[in-house]
């Protein structure tokens, strides 16, 4: 099958998160299209050739079907590749699993508008409106549920990740980014999303090679990103490096890091530049790094 999946700066966009996450995660083979959030033309404007779509994400079937909703799209992957578990099999923790993303989909408003995901960015001593807090005390709430029901062994929702923690890995960026107070059983969720090395692969590409987009910043003071520590990087202007080609294209290497104290090459800046964000979240890397 192929797939064209049409998606928003990393940095900012929430729901193309999501829809990436699930290709990412499942291993789905897909063309990835970006659309710059900076363009005068806007995103619908850029998106001309795949009417009616007017949004990100959005999906492109193999027989020009589009898909340009979030939840038709994770819904359209999971019945053309039922071998895979983007849906719990158990029927009561896939039923949970997906009233969580419905709720999701549709709700949460005061949260999404007054906290837009900015993983290029942490606050601390964000002042916390009434609607905001009750949103966060529902997402508390319906996640302590899900697990409390499905009895999970690991750290997702409703058995192993699944749809609706792709769902809900920008709300928990959302609560790490501005410093918001959960719970110990929801800060651990929060976690496993920080930990999740597809989504700081996500972030770190974010970081490496996107548009700085100012009307997504907040005036609240800053502080160190929540997520695990990096290891020590720097780029550096030359090598030579222990490496002759590049872990991730296999050209020649022609960019450089310092990695802890060790140093390695790349094929271009963007390689490199993700690589120096978060080494560790790079299996094709650290494979070179351990050997």
């Amino acid at each position: 099958m192929n797939y064209d999946l049409y998606l928003g700066d990393r940095t900012y966009s929430s729901w193309s998160l999501r829809a990436w996450l699930l290709f990412e995660i499942f291993d789905i083979p897909k063309r990835s299209i970006y659309v710059d959030f900076s363009d005068e033309r806007g995103v619908a404007g850029q998106m001309a050739d795949v009417a009616p779509a007017r949004t990100v994400p959005t999906l492109k079937l193999s027989d020009g079907t589009v898909i340009s909703e979030s939840l038709a799209i994770a819904e359209e992957l999971a019945s053309r590749h039922p071998d895979l578990p983007l849906w719990p099999e158990d029927p009561s923790a896939r039923a949970i699993a997906r009233n969580l993303s419905s709720e999701m989909h549709a709700g949460f408003g005061a949260l999404r508008e007054y906290c837009p995901m900015h993983l290029g960015a942490a606050y601390k001593d964000v002042p916390v409106p009434e609607d905001v807090a009750r949103d966060v005390a529902r997402i508390e709430d319906i996640w302590s549920r899900a697990r409390n029901a499905t009895k999970p062994e690991g750290p997702w929702l409703a058995g192993g990740y699944s749809i609706a923690d792709a769902f809900y890995a920008p709300v928990a960026m959302r609560i790490a980014g501005y410093g918001l107070v959960v719970g110990a059983e929801a800060q651990a969720y929060v976690d496993a999303h920080l930990a999740d090395p597809a989504l700081r692969r996500w972030r770190a590409m974010g970081l490496a090679g996107g548009p700085v987009l100012p009307w997504y910043n907040r005036d609240y003071a800053q502080t160190t990103w929540p997520g695990p520590a990096p290891m020590t990087t720097e780029a550096v202007d030359a090598g030579p490096s222990e490496n002759d080609t590049c872990p991730y294209s296999g050209e020649p290497v022609t960019h450089f890091a310092r990695i802890e104290t060790r140093v390695f090459g790349f094929c271009n800046a963007f390689c490199r530049d993700k690589t120096v964000i978060d080494a560790a979240a790079w299996p094709r890397f650290m494979e070179i790094y351990q050997t």
